[in-house]
């Protein structure tokens, strides 16, 4: 919190994974009281352990509500940064779109901890993936059209990466197990659709929840930034000066 005071950013954004369920409104406000600045985020899937995706979204809803820097990019549609550049975004979840979910050994924590995700069946919980992908995909569709009407450049922050090519791990590309969990392919292909029929605009893609680094050019106009993570010490991924 004192490294981004030092800063004097006019905004910060978040792409999740800020606490658990019992103490993510606790965390966003202690953030909110002493940076004083405008502060959009995304929720990640470790919001919602030891709670449930229901829960955390009403009390969030209601949080927000009340405060002045707190903004959900969920709920807050399209945001005007300044005259050239529009913020959206949304959690997004891993959507078991990408790589081999019918056949990957991997069991996420998700899957004890989130009240929605816990004691389905294979087939159960794929369902269930791919309406959460399927959720965000279709947040994306009704808002990225405002968005770029009113920019010629649209930040897009979510939690999941929207690509394969955004999932890094250790320096690579996820692989098949890993990557059904690590993308959200649902609300990358909405993304890249919008930017193809608009060559002329950009977009600048934040992300997280590989706990691995990377920088990926999607299109031409489209380019997504993965932030590394190490639990218990978080740090400033990047300064952008727009």
């Amino acid at each position: 919190m004192a490294e981004l005071r030092k800063k004097n950013a006019d905004a910060v954004l978040i792409s999740g994974d800020i606490a658990q369920a019992p103490t993510v409104e606790e965390f966003l406000l202690r953030m909110e009281q002493e940076l004083q600045v405008p502060i959009y985020f995304v929720l990640g899937n470790h919001d919602y352990y030891s709670g449930s995706i229901s829960g955390v979204r009403a009390a969030v809803t209601g949080m927000v509500k009340k405060s002045h820097h707190l903004n959900w990019l969920n709920i807050s549609g399209v945001v005007n940064l300044n005259p050239g550049i529009s913020l959206i975004g949304h959690d997004g979840w891993g959507d078991a779109g990408y790589g081999d979910y019918h056949n990957s050994p991997v069991r996420l924590n998700d899957f004890l901890l989130i009240s929605e995700l816990s004691g389905l069946s294979s087939n159960q919980l794929f369902s269930e993936l791919q309406q959460l992908g399927d959720e965000a995909a279709e947040h994306f569709r009704t808002v990225l059209p405002e968005a770029l009407q009113l920019a010629d450049h649209v930040v897009v922050v979510t939690h999941i990466p929207p690509f394969a090519e955004a999932a890094w791990h250790e320096g690579d590309y996820c692989d098949s197990h890993w990557l059904p969990f690590f993308s959200c392919m649902a609300a990358g292909e909405v993304l890249v659709e919008e930017m193809k029929k608009h060559p002329d605009k950009r977009m600048t893609v934040l992300c997280g929840h590989t706990h691995s680094g990377g920088t990926s050019v999607i299109l031409p106009n489209l380019i997504a930034y993965t932030g590394e993570a190490d639990y218990g010490h978080p740090a400033i991924q990047k300064i952008f000066h727009w």
